[in-house]
């Protein structure tokens, strides 16, 4: 009985620490809101929904499925950051450095990417319906769904 108990329990114990692991650095979400500043961070599905990080220094800095929907990000540094599955919803990432960032299947809907430089950045999948690209630098990006969008220039 109490191996079968055991090996019932092991998904289930596997499962929650690998949940625990995924999850944002809390030290690290702290230091961010407070300096603005958090290169080559682990911001893993990071609770940051609204947060005030204009100019922010997110260099390399792993944002995969974080929750940044209505976040101010205007002119924040995010160069070569991972941003996939990334909630970018109505975001403000005017004038934003996204060159070389990995965006796959992040969600930029309604998001004002007016300025934004994204050079060479991994749009697979990527959702820009009723985004602001007014001005964005899309040369040597790849992928990404602009229907819907505006201000896209062919970019290739």
């Amino acid at each position: 009985m109490k191996k079968l108990i055991i090996l019932l329990l092991i998904p289930f114990m596997v499962g929650l620490l690998s949940h625990l692991t995924l999850a944002a650095n809390n030290s690290q979400v702290k230091k961010l809101k407070r300096t603005k500043k958090c290169i080559k961070c682990d911001l893993r599905r990071a609770k940051l929904n609204g947060a005030r990080l204009v100019r922010a220094k997110l260099r390399k800095a792993n944002l995969s499925r974080a929750k940044l929907r209505g976040a101010r990000l205007r002119r924040a540094d995010l160069r070569g950051a991972n941003l996939t599955r990334t909630d970018l919803r109505r975001a403000n990432l005017r004038s934003a450095r996204l060159r070389k960032a990995i965006l796959i299947k992040a969600d930029f809907r309604r998001a004002n990417l007016r300025g934004a430089d994204l050079r060479g950045a991994n749009l697979q999948g990527a959702k820009f319906r009723g985004a602001n690209l007014k001005g964005a630098k899309l040369k040597g990006a790849k992928g990404g769904n602009f229907k819907g969008a505006r201000g896209v220039r062919k970019y290739r």
